[in-house]
């Protein structure tokens, strides 16, 4: 079956599989790595793709202009940024791709400010249509498909992971604004959401990368199970996920999904991410090399 990828530097490509893309992602994890092989996001493309942005909107993928990769490992170094095949504002940034099956599950979406959203499925062949209403100042962060026995997992910038119900978040229109996903501290903001299916929740992995205040500050980065984070309700603060060492004081960069977790630089270059920690708020092991995207 053809999946679209997205990878976390924006870029877009087909690729046939013969498996689901759980089982070919997993089979990534003995692959050699190459440059922009860090996956956001992917969705079958039989019925059709739409791309989900930062500002709240959804846009219909014209295949054709989706090049197709080759056999090997993921990399989508020679594929378009999603910009030179959509028309995204400036400060618009690709986040998630999405099937437009209207019997798969809603869409659900998790934003900057932590509120949750599950999208009644409703295209008409639209090419650009309004998933969420956005407050001012709000983005979102990240999105996939849900259905209600599925997890929705938030993870802040002061370490806090909240893994909730997704049937704790009804599904509303497309116009709505959704309602409250993770209460956040003073200061704090989320920076990632993900979706996680039922059957993926004793497998899926959460990885975060801490930093401080200076530039001299500790890099510290963890890779632990989604499953030792218990579920919570929705508007809670949920869990500390990573404890942070006397000169750091936020994350940097965070991430939940299936295995393998993988790292990446801001030129798609591959980063290395330290084995599976069984701590669930443990303070990681120390990095050296640059990183501007898990997934």
């Amino acid at each position: 079956m053809e999946h679209v990828l997205l990878s976390t530097t924006g870029r877009l490509a087909r690729l046939d599989l013969v498996e689901t893309y759980a089982a070919a992602r997993a089979a990534q994890i003995h692959q050699s790595r190459a440059a922009h092989d860090v996956v956001a996001s992917a969705a079958p493309a039989a019925a059709g793709v739409g791309l989900v942005t930062s500002a709240g909107r959804a846009l219909r993928l014209a295949l054709a202009d989706v090049p197709v990769l080759e056999d090997g490992p993921w990399s989508l170094a020679e594929a378009p940024a999603a910009g030179a095949i959509l028309p995204l504002a400036a400060d618009e940034r690709a986040v998630a791709v999405f099937s437009l099956d209207l019997d798969a599950a809603p869409l659900a979406l998790g934003t900057r400010q932590g509120v949750v959203k599950r999208v009644v499925p409703e295209y008409k062949g639209w090419d650009d249509w309004e998933v969420i209403a956005l407050k001012d100042g709000d983005a979102v962060v990240g999105a996939g498909l849900a259905d209600n026995a599925d997890d929705l997992v938030f993870i802040t910038s002061n370490a806090q992971l909240l893994r909730l119900a997704a049937r704790d978040a009804r599904p509303q229109g497309r116009a709505a604004g959704g309602m409250a996903g993770i209460k956040l501290a003073e200061g704090a903001t989320v920076l990632a959401f993900a979706a996680v299916g039922k059957d993926a929740t004793d497998r899926a992995l959460v990885a975060t990368l801490a930093t401080g205040p200076r530039p001299d500050a500790a890099l510290t980065a963890k890779v632990t199970p989604l499953a030792l984070y218990p579920v919570k309700g929705r508007a809670t603060g949920g869990v500390r996920c990573h404890r942070f060492l006397k000169d750091q004081d936020r994350l940097f960069l965070a991430w939940a999904g299936l295995p393998p977790a993988r790292a990446a630089d801001a030129d798609g270059g591959f980063r290395n991410l330290p084995a599976l920690d069984e701590r669930r708020d443990g303070t990681g092991t120390r990095v050296y090399a640059s990183f501007a995207s898990l997934g």
